[in-house]
């Protein structure tokens, strides 16, 4: 009860209300909430840390920038989303709030937009020298689908179109990823898909802000010939993984293609079947046989490993359970 009437407290308050609608919009920082409220910025920090300690928003930092969101989990969260419906958006103070809200999202989506035309060359070069990007998303929504996770991480999720694709089939989806312009992309993304379920944060794919066994399924899509420690990251990338849990990374089979290294930073080219069951093995995952997709002149090969749980260490259903999962993969 105690916990209930401090959210009703802190919430009962005109800017600090206005603030919680705001956040249940999407991931806002300080300076644009500042922006849209029309007040000076210590005085909104004041109002969004009562919010933090009532438990009805998160707030996380982003190198220099502190984001703040809706609170996903308990009680607080809750009643915040429960206010939020009933302040509905023909209020003259709310209406205003949003028209403002969705002048910065605009300006976002065309800071996202400039990036991404600046790059895009280089990206559909690359994209055209391997099988059609549908049938490797194809793929991976059927495995997704066949693991059944609740939580899903994206390790390295660029613009998010993972998250995209596979988020609608999770209760909660989160990517990771080391490049602000990036996140920026993924945002603007998620934000037109609808996907109020995924999230996206600045880390490092070798020492993941998160607990240990936190996600059900970790994806890490294009990103470990980019690595300098592949096998450091895949240990990193297991360390999250729950019992029972499924990773499943998709990368170049080996090739000789070095312009990539010389033109767009591939540390290597192209990553062998046995090398990646090897450090599946090394981290406790148990790989399963990859899939290759033949492309002009690159493969794609997406590989899978899944954490035993330990009824499945004395039973040997992890076994049965990877082949379920597994399965078609060597097609």
């Amino acid at each position: 009860m105690d916990d209930l009437l401090a959210a009703l407290r802190a919430i009962a308050e005109p800017t600090r209300l206005r603030l919680v609608v705001l956040c249940a919009r999407g991931e806002l920082t300080v300076s644009e909430l500042t922006q849209i409220l029309g007040q000076s910025q210590p005085r909104v920090s004041r109002h969004l840390k009562l919010l933090c300690e009532a438990g009805l928003l998160d707030r996380f930092r982003e190198g220099s920038w502190v984001f703040y969101r809706l609170n996903g989990n308990g009680r607080g969260g809750a009643l915040a989303r429960h206010l939020v419906a009933l302040c509905g958006d023909d209020d003259p103070m709310i209406a205003l709030d949003l028209q403002r809200l969705a002048a910065i999202k605009r300006q976002r989506a065309e800071l996202a937009s400039a990036y991404f035309r600046e790059n895009a060359a280089h990206w559909d070069r690359i994209r055209s020298l391997y099988v059609d990007e549908r049938e490797v998303e194809a793929a991976l929504i059927e495995i997704v689908a066949a693991a059944d996770p609740r939580e899903l991480l994206d390790i390295g999720t660029g613009t998010g179109r993972m998250l995209e694709i596979l988020a609608p089939r999770v209760e909660r989806a989160l990517g990771i990823d080391q490049s602000r312009e990036m996140l920026a992309i993924a945002r603007v993304n998620l934000e037109r898909a609808g996907l109020r379920n995924s999230q996206v944060r600045l880390g490092d794919m070798y020492q993941l802000a998160l607990p240990d066994a936190s996600f059900d399924a970790v994806v890490v899509h294009q990103v470990l010939h980019y690595a300098d420690r592949p096998a450091a990251a895949i240990a990193e990338a297991a360390r999250v993984l729950r019992p029972g849990g499924i990773l499943v990374v998709v990368d170049f089979a080996p090739h000789t293609l070095e312009f990539l290294r010389q033109e767009q930073a591939h540390r290597r080219l192209g990553f062998a079947d046995a090398e990646v069951a090897e450090w599946c093995r090394t981290a406790g995952l148990n790989p399963a046989p990859p899939r290759h997709l033949p492309g002009n002149p690159l493969t794609v090969a997406i590989w899978t490993a899944s954490r035993p749980a330990p009824a499945d260490i004395r039973s040997g259903a992890g076994r049965h359970r990877e082949a379920l999962i597994a399965g078609g993969l060597g097609r």
